[in-house]
């Protein structure tokens, strides 16, 4: 494993899938011990559409196919369709852990890298970005889809705790318009399912663990991006 590797702090995350019935159950169970995160509404929610990118080999999704331990995953993530807050992330998987990077950028430069234009992050500060301009100077690293869906968040202090609810999953076949709030999109999954996520620092807290344990959730090395990337040409 490189140097940048080992400096990144590195998190636990499990996936699951859950049916509607048994999400709600969980969710009157969690909200007796966690509480929602301070970004979410009302409802505990809030909507984040991601841009995700990949070389000219499509190599972060037939990596993640092939189970590759170490790999690199770009993209620009918004919030309740707001450019506002715009960013740009690396998420690595380093053998059983993450790793994520990420950074603020303004809509110029967002405007630009949905061009595949690299060009606006050279000479720039900032590692990441110019850790992403190599990527599409060298191996072509270009936009290819459109993942959106509903994220209901709890959180707990102790080992950063997170536990999240990813609901009503789609994409938008052939457009990688971040900004555009009017798109057709479609899901990629079968009706009834949606995706739990477990996330912590070293261990999970004893009293939410047991509270898990009785769920009927199936474990699954779930990718958002790999799913819907079904609808889109690969290389």
């Amino acid at each position: 494993m490189d140097e940048n590797r080992k400096r990144l702090p590195e998190r636990h995350e499990k996936k699951y899938w859950i049916n509607k019935g048994d999400l709600a159950l969980l969710r009157r169970k969690l909200r007796r011990v966690m509480a929602y995160d301070s970004h979410t509404d009302k409802n505990g929610e809030y909507f984040i559409r991601s841009l995700y990118f990949d070389d000219a080999y499509d190599r972060a999704y037939y990596d993640k196919l092939d189970g590759v331990q170490d790999r690199d995953k770009y993209r620009i993530r918004i919030y309740n369709m707001s450019d506002s807050v715009i960013f740009l992330e690396r998420k690595r998987k380093a053998g059983e852990l993450i790793q994520k990077s990420a950074c603020i950028i303004d809509r110029k430069l967002a405007d630009a890298l949905v061009d595949g234009d690299p060009s606006p992050l050279l000479g720039s500060d900032e590692p990441l970005l110019m850790d992403m301009y190599v990527e599409m100077r060298t191996k072509l690293l270009r936009p290819r889809v459109l993942v959106d869906y509903v994220r209901e968040a709890f959180v707990f202090p102790a080992e950063h705790t997170r536990i999240t609810f990813d609901k009503q999953l789609a994409t938008c076949p052939g457009s990688i318009d971040l900004f555009d709030p009017d798109l057709l999109t479609l899901s990629p999954v079968d009706d009834g399912k949606e995706v739990l996520e477990v996330k912590f620092d070293t261990y999970l807290p004893a009293h939410i663990a047991n509270l898990l344990a009785g769920v009927p959730a199936e474990n699954c090395a779930i990718s958002k991006y790999v799913l819907c990337r079904r609808f889109e040409p690969l290389g």
